[in-house]
């Protein structure tokens, strides 16, 4: 059988120690492994990547690309116009929200192999299957919402914590879902069908059910470690965008008393100042970080933003309508019957003229800049929230070069430096970091044990980048990427369109509720309980079953 040998390039392998150092990657049957032992009759294919710097595909492990919310923002979009659908992976023209297939395209054409939808309702699970079958040459995962979920709320308030655990496994199996995912906890549902208001206290019971946002959070969070879910219970904080909002964010972090927590683009939790004074909007990043360092049950994602296009698509509806009442766009909002809501409505990022989003773009680095582990951040932009995933190259080139941060910070208003003190820090990422945070970090905080790594027996998801001095077209455009031993790109070309695997944890759970739990749904849903569950067979998408945490 062939083996591939990438031959002479600088490897940055975090995981595996590896920084910098000249090594030979062999790849075969779609697995990084040891050299051959019998060389002499072997069957090898060398590519000569002398000085190229090597690092594993890259994981985005928050993003919005599939399902009908994201469906919806394309209809914003008047035909999708500026996709690409062409053999070129770029990132020029592109649209904000891209199609099916050239999201596939676009991250595969800077180096990324893998991406994690963060919030499918388990009812549009389905739809969303569809859609990764559609989308080429990366791996992908979704996470599933509960946090406003009535019969999730219902079993916190009646203290079934049994029947709470073993709904978490059945809805985490029966939609093929990767972990658990909360939005506003307990405030969407007050929002759409009680209180109409958008702000929602941590320790505020939720009309009708009776529970607040802290028992949902620890009552998720237990579960999912009992379950052992590979990742962590999946946060999005009450209160996201308020100036003020890093008390909520505290709280949350707090109220999880060891359990593990991931929480979701923190870079839109971490404001100063108060709600109701928008003129007090400042950076509340410190004390969030120092609490985050003590913890190492903790991770997170940033979200942060980038100049330029963005369109907010959330299951957080109250959050969109308050954004709209500021901006007085087109807007969009859905309930989704006994599981979630969400909202759209799109936008655009002004950093330079306007300093609110100054402000939030300062937030986002001083996040990367301020963790003293780059092992429990991950990069994110929230895409397409905070801005476009192919805008991460310029993110990499911001921490990498405390020069080219100064330059945009020179052309933010002045009075930013009252807002945040980025402008104090020095920081500069190394290669060995951004391997970590954009490759290394998310892989091992999702569970994904063959991703983010060169180490013997994982999969053979590599990019090969030319070092150049413009680190943002550096990164822009590897000179390869590899997906499962497969060349799928060169030099922005790419090659015949493949297709990834659906990510998918083994949960491993004695279901005892399973009669009454269908009692309850054939009585509350529109869809029988029988019809819910998505066999393999029936999904478009070819599955991988991960092993348990």
């Amino acid at each position: 059988m062939t083996y591939y040998r990438l031959h002479g390039g600088q490897v940055h392998d975090p995981r595996n120690q590896v920084d910098g150092a000249i090594q030979d990657i062999w790849i075969h049957q779609g697995r990084i492994v040891p050299a051959p032992q019998d060389m002499a009759t072997a069957e090898i294919v060398t590519l000569d990547i002398t000085g190229d710097v090597v690092m594993p595909g890259g994981v985005d492990m928050h993003c919005h690309i599939a399902g009908p919310k994201v469906n919806h923002a394309r209809g914003f979009l008047g035909g999708m116009q500026g996709q690409r659908q062409g053999r070129k992976a770029s990132a020029s023209g592109a649209s904000i929200v891209p199609n099916c297939r050239a999201t596939g395209q676009l991250f595969a054409g800077m180096g990324y192999t893998t991406a994690v939808d963060a919030a499918i309702p388990g009812i549009s699970a389905r739809l969303a299957h569809h859609e990764f079958g559609m989308t080429p040459f990366i791996d992908k995962a979704f996470l599933t919402l509960f946090g406003n979920n009535h019969y999730v709320l219902e079993k916190i308030r009646s203290g079934e914590r049994e029947a709470l655990r073993d709904y978490c496994g059945w809805m985490l199996s029966a939609v093929h879902a990767q972990g658990v995912k909360i939005v506003n906890p307990g405030g969407v549902e007050n929002w759409k069908q009680i209180s109409r208001q958008s702000l929602h206290e941590f320790d505020r019971p939720v009309g009708h059910f009776g529970v607040t946002p802290r028992q949902i959070v620890q009552g998720l969070s237990s579960v999912v470690d009992e379950l052992n879910v590979p990742h962590a219970v999946h946060i999005h904080c009450n209160n996201l965008g308020y100036p003020g909002n890093w008390e909520t964010t505290l709280q949350t972090m707090q109220s999880l008393e060891g359990s593990r927590g991931h929480f979701a683009h923190v870079q839109f939790h971490s404001y100063g100042g108060h709600p109701n004074d928008p003129g007090s909007f400042s950076s509340a990043v410190e004390p969030l970080v120092a609490y985050v360092a003590e913890h190492p049950e903790i991770t997170i994602d940033v979200g942060h933003i980038t100049p330029g296009a963005a369109m907010t698509i959330t299951g957080d509806a109250p959050f969109a309508e308050h954004l709209q009442r500021l901006t007085g766009g087109r807007w969009f909002t859905s309930d989704t019957e006994q599981e979630a809501s969400c909202g759209i409505i799109p936008g655009a990022f002004k950093p330079y003229r306007n300093l609110v989003h100054a402000t939030q773009w300062a937030i986002g680095l001083e996040w990367y800049l301020r963790m003293p582990d780059p092992w429990r951040i991950a990069m994110s932009s929230d895409h397409p929230n905070g801005g476009a995933f192919v805008k991460y190259p310029e993110v990499i080139h911001l921490l990498m070069r405390r020069d080219f941060r100064k330059e945009m910070l020179a052309r933010m208003p002045v009075s930013l430096r009252e807002r945040s003190p980025l402008a104090d820090l020095d920081r500069e990422y190394t290669l060995q970091e951004i391997a970590i945070i954009t490759r290394a970090a998310p892989a091992r905080i999702l569970g994904l044990s063959a991703k983010g790594h060169l180490g013997h027996g994982a999969d053979a998801d590599i990019s090969v980048y030319r070092p150049q001095a413009n680190l943002t077209e550096m990164f822009q455009r590897p000179r390869f990427v590899f997906k499962a031993g497969q060349l799928i790109a060169r030099d922005g070309e790419l090659r015949e369109l493949s297709s990834g695997n659906l990510l998918v944890p083994k949960i491993d759970f004695v279901d005892e509720h399973a009669d009454a739990r269908r009692q309850w749904f054939n009585e509350t849903y529109s869809i029988r309980y029988g019809n819910y569950r998505i066999h393999p067979e029936e999904s478009p998408c070819r599955m991988e079953v991960l092993p348990p945490a």
